[in-house]
């Protein structure tokens, strides 16, 4: 899949990034809906058995006229 940067419209947002070992070369679709993704569910259903690695981070929105700019 493609990396999509995150963009917050409000509060703090949680982003998890988990890595599969893929038993063999396959395409797998981007999920429809985001909202209440359910890792387990997906691994089971594209058997991808546990994952090796995981990353998580916190961002949220800046507040004032859409974050920063550099001034040349």
């Amino acid at each position: 899949m493609s990396y999509e940067s995150p963009r917050p419209t409000s509060g703090i947002h949680r982003f998890i990034f988990v890595l599969f070992r893929q038993p063999r070369r396959m395409s797998i679709p981007a999920p429809g809906w985001r909202q209440n993704f359910i890792t387990r569910d997906f691994a089971e259903y594209y058997n991808l058995g546990l994952p090796v690695a995981a990353v998580y981070f916190n961002c949220q929105r800046q507040g004032g006229s859409g974050g920063r700019r550099l001034m040349l």
